[in-house]
């Protein structure tokens, strides 16, 4: 999407951990063939011998050191999009236009605690009234969502933003993963009208739906005793994915620009339409070093 895939390249561990935590288990050997390792926690012990934690995933590694140099999931997008400018093409997406950061950060924020981190809370929740509550703030969320999209093409407008990146993996997951697994059942996501419009939209463009991967999904959240808590581990055979390859009908809704705002473009001006409504497959990144 950034056009960084000369300066950095992915590497991509099996969907289900191992209890020697995320292995390159779908490359030649079991090994990442750039890393030469088989466990991504060998290069957090690269970085920190004393590491004695689980290594996460996006995990940015050095190639010329095997370190992990950077693993703050929560603003790695921010870095690529800015830290990383002079290495896209002139024309590259502006996913994070300086004025229209405090609303994008605003717009993240709100859909991080209810929605991405909201189904979690819920899965995980210890307490009737702890899933309850997280339950109640996730579809609240929702409901807003579905109210603001059914006024505007994307979150800040008229053009994708940083912001739709980091909805997108957990609408993708939603009916999946999230709706079964985390009870998270009020409705599915194809039941949002708009939601579910966007979501397609964003699945058909260049480099969103060709990297997601029902499958893995599917064995992240099932393949493993230790998410669902289930005694014995059985792979849902649904839900029916045929929908995600439907045209979407938002560019006739609301006209069919580009998608993007473009490095060297004219400025976004969504004007009253910023308002910010308020109520696995994993893959680990393997590249140059941050400073270089």
């Amino acid at each position: 999407m950034l056009g960084l895939t000369d300066a950095i390249s992915v590497g991509v561990t099996a969907p289900v951990r191992t209890d020697n935590g995320w292995r390159f288990s779908l490359d030649p050997g079991d090994k990442d063939p750039v890393l030469g390792i088989e466990y991504l926690n060998e290069a957090y012990l690269a970085a920190d011998p004393g590491y004695d934690r689980r290594g996460t995933v996006p995990a940015v590694v050095d190639v010329t050191t095997g370190k992990v140099v950077q693993n703050d999931y929560h603003r790695l997008s921010n870095y690529w999009e800015v830290a990383w400018r002079r290495l896209q093409p002139d024309d590259a997406p502006d996913l994070y236009p300086s004025s229209l950061r405090p609303a994008i950060d605003e717009m993240s924020r709100l859909n991080f605690h209810a929605v991405n981190n909201g189904v979690y809370k819920a899965g995980f929740a210890h307490t009737q009234e702890a899933y309850e509550q997280a339950f109640d703030a996730l579809f609240a969320r929702l409901d807003a969502l579905e109210q603001l999209l059914g006024q505007q093409r994307f979150l800040l407008g008229e053009h994708i933003t940083d912001s739709d990146v980091r909805l997108f993996p957990t609408l993708v997951r939603f009916d999946t993963a999230y709706y079964v697994a985390f009870r998270t059942n009020r409705n599915r996501l194809i039941d949002f009208p708009n939601l579910w419009n966007y979501a397609r939209e964003l699945y058909a463009l260049p480099g969103w739906g060709s990297t997601t991967d029902f499958q893995a999904i599917k064995l992240g959240y099932f393949g493993s005793t230790n998410v669902t808590g289930a005694a014995r581990v059985i792979i849902p055979k649904g839900p029916d994915l045929s929908g995600w390859d439907q045209a979407s009908t938002r560019a006739e809704q609301f006209g069919d620009g580009d998608v993007y705002l473009r490095h060297g473009g004219r400025p976004c001006n969504p004007l009253a339409r910023v308002t910010v409504m308020s109520r696995r497959g994993e893959a680990t990144g393997t590249s140059m070093p941050l400073n270089s």
